[in-house]
């Protein structure tokens, strides 16, 4: 089975920084704080799956381009949350636009109904793989001594 490779390619191909205004790797950060604004750097990173070096590089350049601020968490001085700016918001939101364009072309065999059902597909796999991946972090937590509330407090 190598179709959502293959549709991922296309859309990925489409996706330059030229056409969204950003590159993918902004867009996805930019996205996630969206849903979760004022994520504690770790969360964000965990969930981008970036090491936290690159977590650190990646909010930078946003923070530079004023999308988005860095500020002390005020339980936990030693951790940083990460909230969008309404500059963030506005790019992403153009982006978005931008990427909705892309995925409608290389989408563009299914009608509307069909995409409907696609996308209603692949949110529940997605959430469902992102699921067993929360559940295999616990299970490796559990071999390694590693509790929960040592995450919270990591991040």
């Amino acid at each position: 089975m190598v179709l959502l490779p293959r549709l991922t390619k296309q859309v990925m191909r489409r996706s330059s920084a030229d056409v969204l205004g950003m590159d993918l790797r902004l867009l996805m950060a930019l996205s996630y704080l969206a849903e979760h604004d004022g994520a504690p750097q770790q969360v964000l990173g965990a969930a981008l799956g970036m090491d936290p070096k690159n977590v650190v590089s990646l909010l930078n350049e946003l923070e530079d381009l004023g999308h988005l601020v860095r500020r002390r968490d005020t339980e936990d001085r030693r951790r940083h949350r990460v909230q969008i700016t309404e500059v963030g918001r506005q790019a992403l939101a153009r982006a978005a636009r931008a990427q909705e364009d892309i995925e409608d072309d290389v989408l563009q065999a299914l009608d509307a109904e069909d995409r409907v059902t696609l996308w209603r597909l692949l949110t529940r796999a997605a959430q469902g793989a992102e699921r067993r991946l929360g559940e295999a972090a616990l299970d490796r937590d559990l071999h390694t001594g590693t509790t929960a509330d040592s995450h919270r407090e990591a991040s």
